[in-house]
């Protein structure tokens, strides 16, 4: 399965400008940005994957172009798939980065 490189380029520039320091993995069929040895989040195919606190995805879902991460086939709670139209501007992109950045850099 293909990902967005262009997507993977404006995230790593934004984890950059941000000063945070990542891993990159190819996994779920996409990439993956690892932050303190966590998934922080993704790319599958156009869209962006986060791994959140459950709580913070349920507040995520209530905002457009969001979806539940089902990569199984079972919603996975804590992840969640924003679609380009939800990450079209830079800062939208930043938005949900920091917040996965957050969740990642407290050590979960």
């Amino acid at each position: 399965m293909a990902f967005d490189s262009g997507l993977a380029d404006r995230v790593r520039n934004v984890m950059l400008m941000r000063g945070t320091a990542f891993v990159e993995k190819k996994m779920f069929g996409g990439l993956a940005f690892m932050v303190n040895g966590h998934m922080c989040c993704g790319i599958v195919k156009s869209d962006l994957m986060l791994r959140l606190s459950r709580e913070t995805v349920e507040a995520s879902l209530k905002q457009p172009h969001t979806r539940p991460m089902d990569f199984t086939g079972k919603v996975m709670k804590t992840m969640l798939y924003v679609d380009s139209r939800g990450i079209d501007t830079e800062a939208a992109l930043e938005r949900w980065i920091a917040l996965a950045e957050k969740f990642a850099g407290n050590g979960v």
